[in-house]
């Protein structure tokens, strides 16, 4: 009888962890910068937005990789906040005054892409 109602009470819970599962999503994608002080901040930018629940972002590969649920928010909004903050994404580019605000060490070659 109490396997049961172990049994019981367990269930609910394993099918919530799986829906939630089911919600999130991982997306990779390039977000141009030079070091670890655009590290903290491409980071933030993308962790400031509801929705988004890990976000990577790897210096030597300009790659950020990112757990976030569709169900909440929408990939471009995401590429807006951190275009917002002066960071060229693959799918957004910064404006002239974001980018000419960022530190000089964090000033990437626009040129280039």
């Amino acid at each position: 009888m109490k396997k049961i109602l172990i049994l019981l009470i367990a269930l609910p819970m394993v099918m919530v962890a799986q829906e939630k599962q089911k919600k999130n999503k991982k997306v990779q994608f390039t977000v141009h910068g030079n070091c670890e002080m655009c590290e903290k901040r491409i980071e933030k930018a993308a962790l400031s937005v509801k929705g988004v629940k890990l976000a990577n972002w790897d210096i030597p590969s300009n790659q950020i990789s990112l757990i976030y649920n569709p169900q909440k928010v929408d990939l471009a909004t995401i590429h807006m906040s951190i275009a917002s903050i002066g960071y060229d994404t693959s799918e957004a580019k910064a404006e002239e005054v974001d980018y000419n605000e960022l530190p000089k060490c964090c000033q990437y070659d626009r040129k280039e892409h």
